[in-house]
């Protein structure tokens, strides 16, 4: 059985039973409605497009953890609760995740921002172009929403990186451009080259017990108007947060999912985008919630406690 699951299905358990000591201030049963428009959080892009603070990551998506069903289903009800953001990349299952992805959204193009990924060792020559016709191909669309560099390469390779991304952007095969993986010193040298500041993000790990770029990179970003997306938002495959006492607290009093909680702090800013995977209608469920829950100043310290 899927670890991923067992450990959701493990919480909801224990959360439960947890549950019976405390008051719920709020209907469990609302995590299965979408939160009112005006309510879901936000975030925006330098060039004014505003997205959700919470999109769909799709790592593993099309390449077997669940039936095609239930992942189109998961798909199709994160899309519907406002999770309008989804995030894949052309190495994930060597093209299968974009296989899996552009099928789904294809009836619904207009109300999906799209974002996907070029490799670096693909840079040379016409290697971006090249393998953003592959990701379109693959997507079945016209064009990409964003477009990210996956993993850094030296600098002296910036201004062609930055040269090919603008050449999509002008030929409307992309819409905007960003990075990812990339620390404050990168993000420097990548601002100094022409063109450096038209990148939009910098999608990065970040979660409550991987914290790291709280100390400089974070800052620098917002310093820059510039919105961080945040990959592993739960901590990843191997480190979920879910199980957490603190959270699990934190979650009943809420009514939700510790994982709506660890969203939720996740995004809590307005300057931070979090796209979790989930390959099941329940877990993409509880993930949705976060986009209307709010957290109280003594959520916040708990959880810094919980998580230092």
């Amino acid at each position: 059985m899927n670890k991923h699951l067992l450990s959701r299905r493990e919480f909801n358990a224990g959360c439960a039973a947890f549950a019976l000591t405390l008051p719920i201030i709020s209907n469990i049963a609302a995590a299965d409605q979408p939160a009112p428009e005006l309510a879901r959080r936000t975030v925006k892009f330098p060039d004014g497009t505003v997205v959700p603070a919470l999109g769909q990551g799709g790592w593993h998506l099309g390449q077997g953890r669940h039936p095609v069903a239930v992942e189109t289903e998961a798909l199709n009800m994160g899309i519907s609760l406002g999770m309008t953001l989804i995030d894949t990349s052309g190495n994930y299952g060597h093209g299968q995740s974009e296989q899996f992805i552009g099928p789904v959204i294809a009836p619904q193009r207009d109300r999906i921002y799209l974002v996907s990924k070029v490799e670096g060792d693909e840079i040379e020559g016409d290697g971006i172009a090249r393998a953003c016709a592959a990701s379109l191909s693959r997507l079945a669309t016209d064009h990409l929403d964003l477009y990210l560099l996956h993993w850094p390469v030296p600098s002296k390779h910036f201004p062609g990186i930055v040269a090919a991304f603008e050449k999509l952007r002008a030929e409307k095969k992309i819409r905007a451009w960003g990075v990812s993986n990339f620390d404050v010193g990168q993000m420097e040298d990548l601002m100094r080259v022409p063109d450096g500041h038209r990148c939009a993000t910098n999608q990065v790990s970040f979660s409550l017990n991987d914290r790291g770029i709280e100390r400089d990179l974070l800052p620098w970003c917002a310093q820059h108007s510039m919105p961080v997306m945040a990959y592993s938002p739960l901590g990843g495959d191997h480190h979920l947060v879910i199980s957490n006492p603190t959270l699990m607290q934190i979650g009943a009093a809420h009514g939700c999912s510790a994982a709506a909680v660890a969203l939720a702090w996740v995004i809590r800013s307005g300057n931070v985008i979090a796209i979790p995977e989930s390959g099941s209608p329940e877990h993409t469920r509880e993930n949705a919630v976060a986009l209307s829950l709010a957290l109280t100043p003594q959520d916040i310290q708990a959880l810094a406690a919980a998580f230092p």
